[in-house]
C-alpha cells in the first residue's frame, strides 16, 4: 500500500465506489489527506506530447476531386442555374482505359471506330507525350491499325523532334509519304537505315532535301532494293536536292527504283549533267523537265492520320523544354547526336540557299507516260514529247544496243556488288 502511494509512476484511475448495504461509498476520498501530502501524479496521456489531429473532412487532393467530378457533365440552363448529368457508361470506361492505355496487351481485331475514339481520348490526356509509356501505347495502335494512325508524316526542319522522339517515329508503319527535308541526318543516321525496313516498304514519296547525304548514304538506302528486291521498291517520288556530296556515281544507285516517276537532284555535285540525263532516260525512262514540277512543292506533304496532333504535341513539348539561352547549345547538341559535322560548317562549305537554287538549273525528272498527271505546267511538254516520240524511241533502241555490246566491266559497274555492299547487307 505504501509503495502504491509513494510511486511516481502511479496513475490516477479516478474515484472508486463500493456498494455497502445498498449505499454507494467513494473509497478514495478517505485517502485525500494522504495524497495531498504526496507529489501530484502525472496525467495519463493516450498519445505522446506534441501529437495533434487535424480534421480534413473538407479537403481532397486533386486526383480524388477529379475522379469525383469526372463522372458528370456540368452545363448551365437558360436561367443561369448549374445543372449536371451523369456520363454514359461507355464514356466512363473509355476514360479509364485511356488513362491506362500503355497497359493494353493488344488491339489487333479491335473495332476501328472504337479504337479511334480511344486514341483521341488518350491524346487529349497527352498520354503519348509521356516518356516510356507513350511509346508503348503508340506501338499498340500502330501494330494494329498501321496507316490509319498515320499515312503521311512531315518532319521538315524538325530535327529536334527527331532527336527526342526517334523511337516513336520509328514505330509508325505503312507510311506512304515521308518528308525529312532540312533535318541534317547524314549517311550514318539511324533513321536513314530504318527507311529500308520492311515496315516502310509502303513509302511512295520520300523527301530527303538538304540532309548532308553522299554517295555512301544513297548506296545504303538502295542496297535492299538492288540486291534483295525489298525495301523502298514502291518509291515513285524521290527528292535528293541540296545534297552536294551526291555525285554521278551516287545517281547510278537510283536505277534500281523501277517505279520511280519523279526525281529531283537539283543542287547535287554532278560533274557531267548531260551524261546523267541520258542515263536516267535510258535506264528508268525519266525525262528532264524544263519547268518546275508541282510534285516537289513541299506544301503538298502534310501529316495526316489519327496521330497528326501528336506530332505537334511532341514539337511543343520539345520547345517548352528548351530555354532561350540554350537554343544554340541544343542545335549544336542535335548535330552531335546525328554524328555529323556542324550545320555551319556544312553550309559554309556548300552555301546552297533557296535563292541559289532558284537561280541555278532545276534538275527535275519525270516519266513521259505519267506526263498527264503533272497538270497544266506540263501540257506543252506533253504535246512536244508526243511529236518526238518516234525519234526518242529510235534513240532508246540504239542505246540499248550499245549497252548490250559494251564490255563486261561496264555492266559490273551497276550489277556486281562491292565489298562494302556485302558488309552492308550482312548488317541487316
Amino acid at each position: 500500500m505504501s509503495y502504491y502511494l509513494n510511486s511516481e509512476n502511479h496513475l490516477d484511475s479516478g474515484p472508486i465506489y463500493v456498494r455497502e448495504n445498498g449505499q454507494l461509498h467513494m473509497v478514495n476520498l478517505a485517502l485525500d489527506d494522504v495524497r495531498g501530502s504526496l507529489q501530484k501524479p502525472r496525467p495519463f496521456r493516450l498519445f505522446p506530447k506534441g501529437f495533434s489531429v487535424e480534421l480534413c473532412m473538407n479537403r481532397e487532393d486533386d486526383t480524388a476531386q477529379k475522379e469525383k467530378t469526372d463522372h458528370f457533365i456540368f452545363t448551365y440552363t437558360r436561367e443561369g442555374n448549374l445543372r449536371y448529368s451523369a456520363k454514359s457508361l461507355f464514356s466512363l470506361v473509355l476514360g479509364f482505359i485511356s488513362d491506362n492505355v500503355d497497359h493494353i496487351d493488344s488491339l489487333i481485331g479491335f473495332p476501328e471506330q472504337i479504337a479511334e475514339k480511344l486514341f483521341s481520348a488518350a491524346e487529349a490526356r497527352q498520354k503519348f507525350t509521356e516518356p516510356g509509356a507513350g511509346l508503348r501505347a503508340l506501338q499498340k495502335f500502330t501494330e494494329a491499325y498501321g496507316s490509319l494512325v498515320l499515312c503521311s508524316l512531315c518532319l521538315r526542319n524538325r530535327y529536334l523532334v527527331i532527336s527526342e522522339k526517334l523511337e516513336e517515329i520509328k514505330s509508325f508503319r505503312e507510311l506512304t509519304c515521308l518528308d525529312l527535308s532540312c533535318c541534317k541526318l547524314g549517311d550514318e543516321h539511324e533513321l536513314l537505315e530504318h527507311l529500308t525496313n520492311e515496315a516502310l516498304s509502303s513509302v511512295t514519296q520520300l523527301r530527303l532535301k538538304d540532309n548532308c547525304l553522299s554517295d555512301a548514304g544513297v548506296r545504303k538506302m538502295t542496297a535492299p532494293v538492288r540486291v534483295m528486291k525489298r525495301g523502298l521498291e514502291n518509291l515513285s517520288l524521290l527528292d535528293l536536292s541540296c545534297n552536294p556530296e551526291i555525285t554521278d556515281a551516287g545517281i547510278g544507285y537510283l536505277f534500281s527504283f523501277r517505279k520511280l516517276n519523279c526525281l529531283d537532284i537539283s543542287g547535287t555535285g554532278l560533274k557531267d549533267i548531260k551524261a546523267v540525263k541520258h542515263k536516267l532516260q535510258t535506264h528508268i525512262g525519266l525525262v528532264h523537265s524544263k519547268v518546275p514540277l508541282k510534285e516537289f512543292d513541299h506544301s503538298n506533304c502534310k501529316t495526316e492520320g489519327w496521330a497528326d496532333q501528336i506530332v505537334l504535341q511532341w514539337e511543343r513539348v520539345t520547345l517548352e523544354a528548351m530555354k532561350p539561352q540554350e537554343a544554340l547549345e541544343s542545335r549544336t547538341a542535335a548535330c552531335h547526336f546525328y554524328g555529323k559535322r556542324a550545320r555551319t560548317e556544312a553550309l559554309g562549305k556548300y552555301p546552297l540557299t533557296e535563292a541559289h537554287m532558284n537561280s541555278s538549273e532545276k534538275l527535275q525528272f519525270y516519266k513521259e507516260k505519267a506526263a498527264d498527271c503533272h497538270g497544266p505546267l506540263l501540257k506543252h511538254e506533253a504535246l512536244s514529247s508526243q511529236e518526238s516520240k518516234k525519234s526518242k524511241k529510235r534513240a532508246f533502241e540504239e542505246s540499248e544496243k550499245e549497252q548490250s555490246s559494251s564490255s563486261q566491266s561496264s555492266k559490273q559497274k551497276y550489277v556486281c556488288l562491292a565489298v562494302e555492299d556485302w558488309d552492308l547487307l550482312n548488317s541487316y
